[in-house]
């Protein structure tokens, strides 16, 4: 096996556990290794450290498995670590009133480049990686084994699996039976039709469960205004909850159409309004007609993939939650998000608190939101906490 060796002082970070070793943080590879290969690691003395498996196309040179020498990195030690990441989802697994979560979380569940959901009776996986691209018929097994769903289909169509990992889009059913155009989904209750080969992710925003259930408590009686709606998950919800009315704005026309076949499922007549455009501008637009709202949620998409992006995705998100602060009422809740992994919650706080200053209008945090559960942060490895979100309250 081919062993890399870290530059001098290059290995704190394995020492700490954290999963990823980039390609400046290493000073040489002894031995024949080809991408995807699984690898040893040491230190600049040649000390061994872990076991992970490597590709030098991407600047994640090394994604780390493993700390403990006695861990062979075969078929059977991908097939644990598939069972023990469903194993603790088994609360959901159990809940009669949800059957649409994450069963594997990539790094957080120590698999990185893999990810898997539950859908009802379907399991959709994502491999982002080369290397868990090698170990693909084992994870596809252990779920089968594992879960006995009517089929998995794979939804490894990501833009950093090419752009990282070297790897074309693998897209298509891999075991079982092909499921249906919409496979229909229960949260909380709450019936969901998901477009599981066209939808975003994997179909669905799953990591939002908990902040749709705590965002639609503010929801009763109120109007309110869901940007970003895509399908119609916070919209549901606010209605379950009582809202007298929703107006839904997405750039994309199909998952406004899909949220409307969703949202039909509840007593909607009189109560949705749909507006299909750039949410930007459609913000800009509703404050110039004055139109004002008892409460705005904002979850945009990724607006910073990459580190150079960051400035700029910060001033988008300031835009966004100056042009919504604009639109409340007073006393109004303004429900926000970020799930670039890049802007951490300390710089998201900063934006809000730009836009409530440029707005002249004072706003108290409520709660701090997070990804749910089945999307856990694991602490070794501080970037699988990726979205963050405020509830907030302008009291002027």
């Amino acid at each position: 096996m081919a062993r890399v060796l870290l530059k001098p002082k290059r290995d704190k970070s394995v020492k700490n556990r954290h999963p990823w070793i980039f390609s400046g943080a290493v000073q040489e590879v002894r031995g024949e290794v080809s991408d995807g290969d699984i690898v040893e690691v040491a230190d600049s003395g040649n000390n061994w450290l872990a076991r992970g498996y490597y590709n030098s196309r991407s600047q994640i040179v090394v994604r780390l498995l493993t700390w403990d020498d006695s861990d062979r990195l075969d078929a059977a030690f991908f097939r644990k670590r598939v069972r023990e990441a469903v194993e603790r989802r088994r609360d959901l697994l159990y809940d009669p009133q949800t059957n649409a979560f994450r069963l594997v979380f990539s790094e957080a569940d120590r698999l990185p480049g893999l990810v898997a959901d539950l859908y009802g009776d379907f399991v959709i996986v994502q491999c982002d990686t080369l290397g868990i691209e090698r170990w693909k018929d084992a994870v596809l097994d252990t779920l089968m084994e594992t879960l006995s769903p009517r089929g998995v289909f794979e939804r490894s169509d990501t833009e950093s699996r090419h752009s990282h990992e070297g790897l074309a889009p693998s897209v298509g059913l891999r075991r079982g039976k092909e499921p249906p155009p919409l496979v229909s989904v229960r949260e909380r209750g709450i019936a969901f039709d998901v477009d599981i080969r066209q939808g975003q992710k994997t179909g669905f925003y799953l990591d939002q469960r908990e902040n749709r259930i705590r965002a639609a408590r503010f929801c009763a009686g109120k109007d309110v205004l869901d940007a970003f709606a895509y399908t119609g998950g916070f919209a549901a919800h606010a209605l379950a909850a009582g809202a007298a009315r929703i107006t839904l704005i997405d750039s994309s026309e199909s998952s406004l159409s899909l949220a409307e076949r969703n949202l039909a499922r509840i007593q909607t007549q009189g109560k949705t309004d749909y507006l299909h455009g750039n949410v930007f501008q459609a913000l800009r637009d509703l404050g110039q007609r004055r139109r004002r709202y008892d409460v705005v949620i904002l979850d945009p998409p990724k607006l910073a993939p990459a580190q150079g992006a960051v400035e700029r995705a910060a001033r988008g998100y300031k835009d966004l939650n100056l042009h919504a602060l604009r639109l409340l009422r007073p006393g109004g809740i303004l429900v926000t998000f970020s799930c670039s992994g890049l802007v951490d919650a300390a710089l998201f706080q900063k934006v809000v608190f730009g836009a409530s200053a440029d707005t002249g209008r004072a706003v108290q945090i409520l709660y701090r939101l997070s990804q749910s559960p089945d999307h856990p942060v694991l602490l070794f490895c501080p970037e699988s906490e990726y979205l963050k979100g405020l509830i907030c309250r302008a009291i002027d």
